[in-house]
């Protein structure tokens, strides 16, 4: 883990300048005078010296704030107390996380949820924290004025349960026996988008065996810290559809109600013997999930949940012993403190932009090394097979992916794929190495095999079942979790991949091969332009938000064949132009991923989002937006710092609409990306 000592999103800047200031009159600039006044090799440069030793970089991927207190809960639940130095550390980051008026909000930049206000109370008292200590007493102020612990939503009392905090009687009946309805039957959990499914695999095990950690004095003492009323009055099949307004992102559909009122009186009726099968089953598919992670899991929620699932049912094995020790696999030393990842890592991710944003520049072969270490990363990380039994653990083919961090997560994507193979094309002629032709096929073969009936693509698989089904997401927190349907930055990403391998590989491809991709990108454009609304823009699910989606956007349908003056092009340009700051930035917002309308910054000009404007408009024509492309570009350079990074800004990231993410490396690549096509097109980057 990288330690870094100091934090937040407010005052890195001012620290990172000083400590550059610091460096250049000490003589230790990592960056040569040979750089100049060149910002794209004092931007490589500054990421050559940082490169990791396996040829990637490895950054901080965070935001939620609702990781961290699962970490905590699992190492309660199992015993196994945390060392001195984690305790510390993690109660000063969830201090430092906390909003002036004692909340937390569900993301480093949002206001106060009851949701992970009560998850970092308790958190912070497992800790060790005392209850009359300042900012307990704040947070536990915020969670009676907000209803109290009794109405937090869904995932919250699934955690709460598991810490004999709650009970499960107040929660929507998840029960194990839905994995042994008919597979063909819409509503059979394999159905669901991965995410969703892992977590809702692992909770109707604990929910099915009532899991709960045995009843301890501190426990006790938060039964009463947490409620208006004593723990044992509290009606709790009276709770059930009672959630925190403030949390409440949707309104449940008569749907869902039905389905948890038959849930219900199913439940009160169900054979222990069927109980018992199900059980089986379930751990079975964890046991399943762990081993082709490598026990990482596909994310941090299920893999803490995972854990505590193994060890509740068989706490002295081997294979739970294995489960334990990859739990630190999540942990990062970053900006604001010692932080649970969203993901064991980003760095397939980022290093694959890093790649074409070097391969852009032109300036590969000065930074030779960095080339090839970074194609190494490349190379060393796809996925080379199948999980074993993929179709019984109900998993789409994985050879020849990429992840979205590296081949020990085992769960290739398909931006990440598309990414991979386009970073390997990109590099390959600055590599001493060279990935076998087969292997590059069989990704595009993946992408192929990947696009969903409507045309389109989702993230980790093909759609399995209709958008319907998201009528019965019960998160209440998050939306679009329950279908993995297509989406305008992975369309995009594929037909951009399927392309570059199309005109790398020429008539090697084969002429299967190539009817494959022609009838592919043809199905994929009536899908990108139906994604585009009326204003020109396009709503981004995993970037802040329209800026994000509409750059992918423009660079689909040029990727489809589209020309820069086709009209959706011109529409979605206009639309970023007209978007741009006064300062000659870009900001976005993350609440237009909330309300799912733009709304501007109000910091003004942000530099990733700067970036991704740039490239959209660069990528739509260079000449038709010379002045401002030319003011954004500007921007960029006079906000780079003297060791050529650039300043940690606002959230960038999202997730299922309502959720904030921190991409370290998005102020490192993207900018570089950008000037480096900008200075392709003729403008001055001085």
């Amino acid at each position: 883990m990288r330690a870094d000592a100091g934090f937040s999103i407010t005052n890195v800047v001012d620290q990172e300048v000083a400590g550059m200031s610091a460096d250049l009159e000490a003589g230790l600039d990592p960056v040569s005078q040979a750089e100049g006044s060149d910002p794209l090799r004092r931007g490589f440069s500054y990421l050559e010296s940082i490169q990791g030793a396996h040829g990637g970089w490895t950054g901080d991927y965070d935001g939620p704030l609702f990781l961290l207190p699962g970490y905590i809960f699992a190492h309660y639940v199992i015993g196994q107390p945390l060392g001195d130095g984690d305790r510390s550390a993690f109660v000063m980051t969830l201090r430092r996380a906390q909003n002036d008026d004692g909340s937390f909000g569900l993301h480093l930049e949002g206001d106060g949820y009851l949701f992970t206000t009560v998850l970092n109370y308790v958190a912070l008292r497992l800790l060790g924290v005392p209850a009359d200590d300042p900012d307990v007493t704040r947070a536990h102020r915020w969670i009676h004025a907000h209803g109290s612990a009794a109405i937090i939503p869904s995932w919250g009392r699934y955690w709460l349960s598991i810490l004999n905090l709650y009970s499960w009687e107040g929660c929507h009946p998840v029960p194990p026996e839905l994995w042994l309805l008919p597979e063909r039957a819409p509503l059979h959990p394999s159905r669901f988008w991965c995410h969703c499914r892992v977590v809702v695999l692992a909770v109707s095990y604990l929910y099915g065996r009532r899991f709960q950690a045995p009843l301890d004095p501190l426990l006790t003492a938060l039964r009463r810290e947490l409620f208006a009323e004593p723990f044992d009055s509290i009606d709790w099949r009276a709770l059930r559809t009672s959630v925190c307004p403030t949390d409440r992102y949707f309104a449940p559909s008569r749907l869902l109600r039905f389905a948890n009122a038959v849930l219900g009186q199913i439940e009160q009726r169900m054979p222990q013997g069927l109980r018992a099968k199900a059980l089986a089953f379930v751990l079975d598919h964890i046991k399943h999930e762990q081993l082709t992670t490598n026990f990482i899991d596909i994310g941090p929620v299920n893999k803490a949940l995972d854990t505590i699932a193994l060890w509740s049912a068989e706490p002295h094995s081997d294979h739970t012993r294995k489960a334990i020790a990859a739990m630190p696999q999540y942990l990062f030393d970053c900006e604001r403190g010692r932080t649970m990842q969203s993901y064991n890592s980003s760095e397939l991710w980022d290093t694959g932009f890093i790649a074409l944003a070097l391969a852009e520049s032109g300036h590969a072969s000065e930074y030779a090394t960095m080339a090839n270490e970074t194609y190494r990363f490349i190379d060393e990380n796809q996925v080379l097979e199948d999980v074993d039994q993929r179709e019984r653990y109900y998993r789409d083919p994985s050879k020849g992916g990429w992840p979205f961090s590296d081949r020990a997560h085992g769960w290739p994507i398909v931006d990440c794929t598309a990414l991979g193979l386009m970073a390997a094309l990109a590099l390959e002629p600055c590599s001493n190495r060279r990935i076998e032709p087969a292997r590059l096929l069989d990704a595009v073969d993946l992408l192929l095999f990947w696009q969903n009936d409507d045309g389109g693509w989702g993230t980790y698989e093909k759609q399995r079942v209709g958008a319907w089904l998201e009528a019965l997401n019960a998160s209440e927190i998050f939306g679009d979790i329950m279908v993995d349907v297509s989406q305008v930055e992975l369309t995009s990403s594929a037909v951009q991949g399927l392309a570059a391998a199309r005109a790398h590989f020429g008539d090697r491809i084969g002429d299967e091969r190539k009817h494959r991709i022609d009838a592919a990108t043809a199905r994929a454009a009536p899908v990108l332009r139906a994604l585009q609304r009326a204003d020109g823009s396009w709503e981004g699910n995993w970037g802040i938000c329209f800026t994000y989606g509409t750059w992918f956007g423009i660079c689909g349908l040029l990727a489809v064949g589209a020309k820069p003056d086709d009209p959706a092009i011109v529409r979605a340009a206009e639309f970023i132009r007209a978007k741009q700051c006064a300062d000659g930035g870009w900001g976005e917002s993350h609440k237009s991923c909330i309300r799912r309308e733009y709304v501007q910054h109000p910091e003004g000009g942000q530099v990733a989002m700067t970036a991704w404007a740039l490239l959209a408009l660069l990528s739509a024509s260079p000449q038709r937006h010379r002045d401002a492309i030319q003011r954004g570009v500007r921007f960029l350079c006079e906000r780079q710092l003297p060791n050529g990074d650039w300043p940690q800004q606002g959230m960038t990231g999202v997730f299922n609409r309502t959720c904030m993410l921190n991409y370290r490396y998005y102020r490192n690549h993207f900018p570089l990306w950008a000037l480096a096509l900008a200075a392709k097109n003729g403008f001055s980057l001085g």
